[in-house]
């Protein structure tokens, strides 16, 4: 089961990042749209959130007088109603789309046990509450679409036969639909999305530093690629609701609705089966077991005596698996790594003061450090590496486990060092390979905005720009440093970035002479 589950995620994630990069050309890594999934689904929660409150005032909430303010709405206000209850109902397609997708990318990433249980746990409820939401918005329009939507889902409910009553009576006649039931139906479609927020902030919880808004260009470009479809082809209500009538063919939301006409294809059960099913295979995968040969990554280890408490690996961390508690010294503040939201990802190592390859000792120990590469074997093998390499033009390439492979790059005069996420890498280490000999320093990893552990790239960027702190020197010459981002299959790029690099140093050194 867990060999076709990781066969299955691995050609699935590789087919993923091909359509990343695809998307990288036109829109740039920073701005690509799927790397900021998670962020555009806030952004569209927003959208539905802001636009809602609007029409929820001009909303008449009375069976008989629903239809008739939303179609006032759609037609007399078209200049802001309308355009604001297109951008409602285009804004809620979105953000099913783009959560699916979340969903898809975090596991192909892997991301669903481990450190990252709890936001996927949590996650999951989200679903619900999204489609419970949206289904039963397009009840309160009350045309002929809500009207086959509210009794196909009553229909739905009552085969589990829990109710005492059939919920299907609520709309037998055209005069069991009532005032009463349609404040119910605004109660339950005001009160699911708060609960749906509650959940969102719950389910960010564990995540430092969460991408909960888009790059501005893009949350700019996507709000304008809404509005546009808005006015283009604005959304109307079909013929009034009327139970004496069975609905003819309708135009269906097939993001929302699509449970409806699969129900009549099959039945209930059917239906049912395959939401429970799909429910529980998604709260079961963190806790399915390890491939046969899984071994756990060791996590972050404080050393206390080199500990200062300085909170800078506190901040750093991605998934807030640091918290600080008294030292036992009494002065200061000592960092204490919480195991179960560790990702062994080593950022931390690569922001602690004391990780820099200049100190005179022998072993080398650092504040927190991972111990299946820890600072001082980095600094070792490095040395290494450079005293073996031939030819005066050196240089030392520094990536992760997660980016493209470096293994192609080896050759005389590169030295390949591969970190398990290049924000572990102390900005010194750069210093110090330059004066250790090497003519130049290439940085590689997983794009920025898709970092394996989200914010390595991120951090690396900061503290080479001197804007986080520990930060690379001003006197280290920049025309030495290049950074080269690059994806898993992104091989290609990552040696032509390399050449250019030499090629760059080359021409440098030469108009020294």
């Amino acid at each position: 089961m867990m060999s076709f589950l990781d066969a299955t995620r691995n050609g699935g994630l590789l087919v993923y990042r091909r359509l990343e990069q695809l998307f990288d050309k036109p829109f740039d890594a920073a701005l690509n749209p799927w790397r900021h999934l998670g962020a555009l689904g806030f952004l569209f929660f927003w959208i539905i959130a802001v636009s809602g409150v609007y029409l929820y005032i001009v909303l008449d909430t009375s069976a008989s007088g629903a239809y008739r303010s939303i179609d006032w709405l759609t037609h007399q206000q078209w200049y802001l109603g309308g355009v604001l209850r297109s951008l409602h109902r285009y804004a809620a397609d979105a953000f099913i789309v783009v959560t699916l997708l979340h969903v898809l990318r975090e596991f192909l990433l892997g991301h669903y046990s481990g450190f990252c249980r709890f936001s996927w746990l949590t996650g999951v409820p989200l679903l619900w509450f999204m489609y419970i939401s949206g289904i039963e918005g397009f009840w309160l329009n009350w045309d002929s679409l809500g009207q086959f939507s509210a009794v196909a889902t009553t229909e739905w409910l009552d085969s589990l036969g829990i109710f005492a009553t059939p919920m299907t009576r609520n709309f037998l006649g055209n005069a069991a639909v009532n005032d009463r039931l349609f404040s119910l139906l605004v109660f339950i479609h005001i009160g699911v999305p708060l609960l749906l927020l509650f959940g969102l902030w719950f389910h960010i919880q564990r995540i430092s530093h969460a991408g909960v808004f888009p790059p501005r260009p893009l949350a700019l470009g996507t709000f304008a690629s809404l509005l546009i479809l808005a006015l283009a082809v604005p959304v109307v209500s079909q013929a009034p609701a009327d139970l004496a009538v069975v609905p003819g063919p309708l135009p269906l939301d097939w993001f929302y609705l699509f449970p409806h006409p699969l129900m009549y294809a099959t039945s209930p059960g059917s239906v049912w089966a395959l939401v429970v099913t799909a429910t529980l295979l998604l709260f079961l995968l963190p806790f399915l077991p390890r491939p046969r040969g899984y071994a756990a990554q060791p996590i972050a280890q404080v050393h206390p005596s080199d500990c200062n408490g300085c909170r800078r690996c506190f901040d750093d961390c991605p998934y807030a698996a640091i918290t600080m508690i008294p030292h036992p010294n009494g002065r200061m503040q000592l960092a204490e790594v919480i195991p179960d939201l560790c990702a062994s990802c080593g950022i931390c190592a690569g922001s602690c003061p004391s990780a820099t390859p200049f100190r005179s000792v022998s072993d080398l120990v650092t504040g927190i450090d991972m111990p299946q590469l820890p600072i001082g074997a980095l600094r070792q093998a490095l040395q290494d590496q450079l005293d073996t390499l031939q030819g005066d033009n050196r240089i030392v390439v520094f990536g992760c486990d997660q980016g493209a492979r470096m293994d192609t790059l080896a050759g005389k005069n590169v030295a390949t060092i591969s970190l398990i996420c290049t924000g572990m890498l102390p900005p010194s280490f750069i210093e110090y390979a330059l004066r250790y000999g090497a003519a130049g320093v290439l940085l590689t990893g997983c794009r920025p905005d898709g970092c394996a552990f989200r914010l390595g790239s991120r951090w690396t960027e900061e503290r080479l720009h001197g804007t986080r702190e520990p930060h690379l020197r001003a006197s280290v010459d920049r025309l030495r440093i290049c950074i080269a981002w690059a994806d898993r299959g992104e091989e290609k790029t990552l040696h032509n970035a390399l050449e250019d690099f030499r090629n760059r140093i080359a021409a440098h050194d030469h108009a020294l002479i």
